[in-house]
């Protein structure tokens, strides 16, 4: 499946159609008619007037509100951040939207560790219901996976007490870290970690904790070919190395946060991460 790119070409012809009197529909519309997607094309549309106008996210009174979010401590841009226990390095620091690429963030063992503390209990991933409460199986994410409850096991104290002073965030605001492992040609198509506020299902979600603000995907393993972490509105791509994680944070539940991103297709081997998610308020 191609993902489809917002570009500055697109964005061009965009404004040329407003600047002609083409009506917002009519340009949905021609974009429909020559393949584009209606999510990409809404999405495309909205950033393209808005900041045509000026308005930041803030100042858009369309858009949820924004909140604080996770965020490690990079005056100064110093390669090296002390998360506690550890030394992690600083790979990569995108500002908008919020990216960092972190350096031997889990040791090979505590990687190790994780994936056998984790192998007997996986399952077929599951995503957020659209229409009801829960989760189901569904074809975007084809991998096999299991959750720890928070501070279930000595590794998982050890690794959210980490992050917590890594990132500035409460330990409490944080989701169990999720394990999932991806076999050859399993993928994980471009989506949004927050949640969505039209499910029928977000409403019971955010009573524990509120909204998702940040995302930090642990590298387990180093897969022999694929398995690169995508972020297509920025045109970047993270690749799996065994101990490095990738960091992001979206403060509101909105595309503008341009934190729209997915897992490759694996092509040899498999890939393994754990996952941690960054609540709003406390989860419990």
């Amino acid at each position: 499946m191609s993902i489809q790119v917002i570009t500055p070409e697109l964005r061009r012809w965009i404004l040329e159609q407003a600047e002609a009197g083409v009506s917002p529909e009519q340009t949905l519309a021609s974009m429909r008619n020559s393949g584009w997607e209606d999510p990409v094309s809404i999405r495309a549309l909205e950033e393209t007037l808005k900041k045509s106008l000026g308005l930041t996210p803030d100042q858009d009174p369309s858009l949820p509100r924004g909140v604080p979010v996770p965020e490690p401590a990079l005056e100064g841009m110093s390669n090296k951040l002390w998360a506690g226990d550890r030394e992690v390095e600083v790979l990569v620091a995108m500002k908008h939207p919020r990216v960092v690429v972190f350096g031997g963030l889990l040791s090979d063992d505590e990687c190790d560790a994780m994936v056998a503390q984790s192998e007997s209990r996986l399952s077929r991933s599951e995503t957020v219901t659209l229409t009801q409460d829960g989760s189901e199986v569904n074809s975007a994410r084809t991998s096999d996976g299991m959750f720890f409850d928070r501070g279930e096991t000595e590794l998982c104290r050890r690794i959210e007490t980490r992050l917590a002073k890594l990132l500035h965030w409460p330990l409490e605001n944080g989701e169990g870290l999720q394990v999932l492992r991806y076999k050859p040609g399993a993928e994980y198509l471009p989506h949004y970690d927050y949640f969505d506020p039209q499910h029928a299902s977000t409403a019971t979600i955010l009573k524990r904790g509120g909204q998702r603000v940040g995302t930090v995907v642990m590298y387990l393993n180093t897969p022999e070919r694929g398995g690169s972490t995508i972020f297509p509105d920025i045109g970047l791509e993270v690749l799996p190395v065994k101990g490095n994680a990738v960091f992001f944070s979206y403060d509101r539940p909105h595309a503008t946060t341009r934190t729209l991103h997915g897992g490759s297709p694996v092509v040899a081997g498999e890939k393994w991460v754990a996952t941690k998610w960054l609540r709003e308020g406390v989860f419990d």
